[in-house]
C-alpha cells in the first residue's frame, strides 16, 4: 500500500513539474493594439491587454479585451464593448469575468464567478443574470481561452498537422459555448510594420444566422515565441470585417518580421 501511494505521489509530482515548466508565451505588461475595418465607413480600434491585479485579495492576471468605433462609424453605431477576465496565474483558469456591452442604445452587463475547486469533476458557475450552474471541469471564458490556447496548444506548434482541431469549452452569454479552432497551415501575413509568418486557424462557425460557411472566420497567430493574434477576418452576409495588429508592447520576445 505504501509503495502504491509513493508511486502515485511520484507520478503526480512529475506531472506537476511538467505543467509548471510549460513555456509561458505571455506575461503582465503585454498589450496589443488593433485597427478594425468594415466597409467604407466602418472603422474602430481594439486592445488586448494583460496586467497584474487582485480578486478578493488574491493576486490574479487581469486580461481585458476592448473594442470601440471611431470617426464616422462612431457617430453611426457608437460601440464600446469590454470583456474582462481575472485569471489564476497558477492554473491559467478564470476566477471571474465581466462582459460590458454598449452598442448604440443596447446595453448588457454580466458578471460571472468561476469555482474550480469545490467540485472534483465540475466547475461551479455563478452568474449575476442567471444564477448558479454546473459546468465541465476546466471551464474558460472567451478572453482567457485565447491565452490558454497560446500556452497549451500553440506551444507545441511544431507538431501541428493541417486539419487538426482544438476545442475549448467557454462560458459565454450564460451558456456553454465551445470554441473550435481548425489548423490550416502556415502563412505570411502583412501588417502595418511588415510581414509576419503566422499559423492560420479557422474557428468553426455556426452556419445560417451570420455566416455562410463554417470557415468564414480566419485567425492568424504569430509563428514565434509569443503566439499573439496578429490578424482576424470574418466574412458575414453583409460584408467582411478585418482586425489587424498595429502595435504591440511588453511581448516576451520582439516580433520577427520577414525581411
Amino acid at each position: 500500500m505504501k509503495k502504491t501511494l509513493l508511486a502515485i505521489f511520484i507520478i503526480v509530482s512529475i506531472a506537476f513539474q511538467v505543467i509548471s515548466a510549460q513555456e509561458q508565451p505571455y506575461s503582465p505588461g503585454e498589450k496589443i493594439s488593433y485597427q478594425i475595418r468594415y466597409g467604407l465607413v466602418g472603422s474602430g480600434e481594439g486592445f488586448l491587454e494583460i496586467k497584474e491585479g487582485l480578486y478578493k485579495g488574491e493576486p490574479v492576471w487581469h486580461a481585458v479585451a476592448t473594442g470601440q468605433t471611431v470617426g464616422i462609424a462612431d457617430a453611426l453605431y457608437h460601440v464600446r464593448d469590454t470583456y474582462e477576465s481575472y485569471i489564476n496565474p497558477e492554473t491559467d483558469l478564470p476566477v471571474f469575468s465581466i462582459r460590458n456591452i454598449h452598442e448604440g442604445r443596447y446595453r448588457m452587463y454580466n458578471e460571472v464567478a468561476f469555482d474550480h475547486t469545490s467540485s472534483i469533476d465540475s466547475t461551479l458557475v455563478f452568474s449575476d443574470r442567471s444564477g448558479k450552474h454546473t459546468a465541465p471541469k476546466g471551464l474558460l471564458d472567451v478572453v482567457s481561452c485565447f491565452y490558454w490556447f497560446r500556452k497549451y496548444h500553440l506551444a507545441n506548434a511544431d507538431t501541428l498537422i493541417p486539419g487538426q482541431t482544438f476545442t475549448m469549452t467557454t462560458w459565454f452569454g450564460d451558456e456553454l459555448y465551445p470554441i473550435i479552432l481548425r489548423y490550416k497551415g502556415m502563412e505570411t501575413v502583412k501588417v502595418r510594420d511588415g510581414r509576419i509568418m503566422c499559423y492560420r486557424f479557422h474557428p468553426v462557425t455556426e452556419v445560417g444566422r451570420v455566416f455562410e460557411t463554417d470557415e468564414d472566420m480566419v485567425m492568424w497567430f504569430s509563428a514565434d515565441e509569443n503566439f499573439i493574434p496578429v490578424k482576424v477576418r470574418f466574412d458575414i452576409f453583409v460584408g467582411a470585417f478585418h482586425v489587424e495588429m498595429i502595435k504591440s508592447e511588453g511581448l516576451k520576445t520582439p516580433l520577427k518580421f520577414i525581411k
